[in-house]
């Protein structure tokens, strides 16, 4: 098995990229969401997929958190 090790610095600079790119994510899909349209199933994935962009924002900004202060951030 193949490991790579990274030091903190590394690992950071990843963490921000990947946090950058999800957040992009997130604004792109938050234009024009209104919530969920109960009966509808496009709109019922259109909401999971809102809930799991704003979850890897909030566990990247924690594991960054975690690195950058050795803390855990509570997300709001």
């Amino acid at each position: 098995m193949f490991l790579i090790h990274m030091d903190t610095s590394d690992k950071l600079n990843e963490l921000k990229e990947k946090l950058i790119v999800y957040e992009e994510k997130l604004a792109r899909r938050m234009k024009g969401y209104r919530g969920v349209i109960h009966e509808s199933a496009s709109s019922e994935m259109r909401h999971q997929e809102v809930m799991v962009l704003k979850a890897m924002v909030a566990g990247l900004k924690n594991e960054i958190a975690v690195l950058e202060n050795g803390r855990v951030e509570n997300g709001n």
